[in-house]
Formats: C-alpha cells, structure tokens, sequence
C-alpha cells in the first residue's frame, strides 16, 4: 500500500472540502479500493499505485479549480471525475485577456485599449506608475493584477496602501481604533478585492498576512519581498513619503504607483511627492507609465463627460496662469515708467 500526503496552501478549507468534508466524501466514494483521509489542511491518500496516481491528479486539477474560482461544488468534483473535465469555464479564464474569475463569476479583464497597457506595462516591468482620472480603473486594474500573481504563485502576499490625508474631517475626531478610522480610507481596495476573492478566503489571507492593507506610514523600515505592492492615491504623498516607500522594494517583488494628479488634497504649500517622482524617474530604464485618460472611464456614462468638463476648465485657468505670467515678464523687461500729472511718461 501506498501513501500520499497533499497539503492544502492558501485555501479556505470550508469552501474546498465542502460542508462536513461532502467534497472528499464524494471523491471518496468514486475510488472505494483507496481510503482517502481529510484532517486540518492535510488530505492523506492510501492505496495502489495507479488508483493514487489518479486520485492526485483529480486533486491537483481541483486545488488549481479553486484558485481560480475560489470554490470548490459538488458539479466541480463530478466533471473532475469525469473524463472530460475541460469546461466552457476554463476556457474564458485561460483565454490570454482575461486577467481572472471573480467572485461572483464574472471575468475581469481589461476594457479599453490603455488598461490593456497597464496590462502589458506590468508584465514588462517591475515598477510602473498608473496616472489618470478617477473612473479609469487604476485601482481595479491594479488590484485584479495583483490577485493574478498570487493566484499564479509569482508572489507570495499582496501588500497594499495609499496615504491618509484628512479632507474635511479628523480622523482625531472620528470614532473607533486605528484601524476603525484608516479603513473608510482604504474602501475602494476592499470592494475590489471583495470583487475577485470570496469573502472567507479574502478573511483567510488577510488573517495569515498574506493580503495586507495598511496606511503608507505603516511602510517605513520594511523591505518587500516577493510581494506585489500597490500604492494607490499617489498624489497626496509628500516627496519624502514616495520616496520612502519606492525604496521599500526588495527582490522578485512588482510595485504599482498609482494617482490622479488632478486631485491632489494636500496643503496648497505642500508639494506633490508623486509630480516629483515622475520628473526624477522618467528616464530611469526598467519604470513603465501608462497615461489613462476620460476615454477610458468605465463608471457611469456621466463620469467621463464630468471629468472632460474639469479638465476644459483646468486646462483654460493653466493657459491664463502662463499668458499672465508671460505678461508680467514682459512688463519687467520695459523700461520704468512714472506718472506726470496721473499719466505714465518714460523715464529718462
């Protein structure tokens, strides 16, 4: 008699052994020469070599089910036992543009030709900045390419984080511990992430520090490695907090820095640490940027046409803010004048 032993990594054990094991019960039953033991994250498989041959490989393709689909059901099992296990399902999530499965099954993927770059820049390079207006998918895009990696066991943990800057309230004033106060901030990652991992799996890895989500301050002193790191809202860093945190990078590790230099909340004094960057880095070989623009909001039809109407204005107050401050240096390089009799006269 032969013995297996597979352990079961990065999985939730409800969603894959199913209520009170009915998964395992159920390969069980299929394979009735063989004993096939679940206990904690450990499935033990006795039996004769072919059969144990078998009963892994059913297994194996399972484990790769779940980490695509983040379950495993009754109907997974049965095509598994199959002989034609190859469903319409994989094929959409193996099909090249297809970054994964969400949650609730719909595909994630790229919808406009410039999150397809993002795409691309990401695979092509180990640090890649994300600039544009909001509703253009930076942050899904992000999220779902990180989730990607570890599903595809390129990284080992997602680390995540953004600044917090106050806008309007205090986070003095607002009720709860730290984390109670930091999270209304980092909302948009947890519903992305919530998107693409089912809810006890998502629990699972933040519990075991596998998925980490934390304000930037948090980043000081650590060096990360083989991880997939994501700063987000990059342009209410200040110069030395991006800095700080560009150089948290360590080996066999992607960095994400995305922003929207448009909506910077920063102090008008304080100066935007991710304008900075993009001006020291752009010729710095190795960084990817991919520019998304109005064109590529994915949010309601009315964001896109919001975001070209500021825009128009922005552009309109920068143009009279350089013809003013061309007019003034011409004014300077004219002779003085003073005024005889309330007119202005040439001075001799």
């Amino acid at each position: 008699m032969v013995e297996k032993v597979i352990t079961l990594e990065n999985i939730s054990l409800i969603d894959f052994l199913g209520t009170e094991n009915q998964n395992i019960k159920q390969l069980a039953a299929a394979f009735p020469s063989s004993k096939i033991i679940s206990r904690g994250n450990e499935i033990k498989i006795q039996g004769q070599t072919p059969e144990i041959t078998k009963i892994h490989e059913i297994l194996s393709s399972l484990i790769d089910h779940y980490h695509k689909f983040g379950k495993i059901t009754h109907n997974s099992v049965n095509r598994y036992l199959s002989a034609d296990s190859f469903t319409d399902e994989e094929v959409i999530v193996t099909s090249p543009d297809v970054l994964l499965y969400g949650s609730k099954g719909g595909v994630i993927k790229a919808k406009t030709p410039n999150q397809q770059k993002l795409v691309d820049a990401v695979e092509k390079n180990d640090l890649v900045f994300a600039l544009g207006p909001a509703g253009t998918g930076k942050t899904y895009i992000s999220v779902a390419l990180a989730v990607r990696a570890l599903k595809n066991k390129e990284v080992k943990k997602i680390i995540i984080s953004r600044p917090v800057v106050e806008a309007g309230e205090s986070l003095g004033f607002l009720p709860g511990d730290m984390k109670e106060k930091v999270d209304p901030y980092l909302r948009p990652i947890y519903d992305a992430l919530e998107d693409m991992i089912p809810v006890e799996k998502l629990k699972y890895y933040q519990e075991n520090k596998i998925i980490e989500i934390a304000p930037l301050a948090y980043m000081r002193g650590r060096t990360l490695s083989n991880a997939f790191v994501l700063l987000d809202e990059a342009q209410n860093t200040t110069p030395a907090q991006i800095k700080m945190f560009l150089t948290r990078m360590g080996p066999t590790s992607k960095v994400m820095v995305n922003g929207d230099r448009s909506q910077v909340d920063l102090p008008r004094s304080q100066r935007s640490g991710l304008s900075e960057a993009l001006h020291i880095l752009r010729d710095v070989k190795g960084i990817g940027f991919v520019e998304m623009s109005a064109d590529d909001v994915v949010r309601h039809r009315l964001v896109k046409d919001i975001v070209a109407a500021y825009t128009k204005v922005e552009d309109e107050r920068r143009a009279a803010k350089l013809e003013a401050a061309a007019a003034e240096e011409d004014l300077a390089d004219r002779p003085e004048k003073k005024r005889v009799n309330g007119r202005k006269v040439k001075e001799v």
